[in-house]
């Protein structure tokens, strides 16, 4: 699930305003009290907190 060139650069966790790093079908917030995942569907990023998935 590769996303466009250049669009991770630009995409931020919406709670946390963290960079975000790809995942196989989701993107990982990086920040350190945060963690969220968010799903990628259809090749979408669906950055809402509500869809997140919670850190393990």
């Amino acid at each position: 699930m590769p996303l466009e060139a250049g669009l991770l650069e630009i995409l931020a966790c919406p709670a946390c305003h963290a960079p975000l790093t790809e995942a196989e079908t989701e993107l990982i917030c990086t920040g350190e009290d945060c963690g969220l995942a968010y799903p990628v569907r259809d090749d979408i990023p669906v950055l809402l907190v509500d869809e997140a998935r919670r850190p393990d």
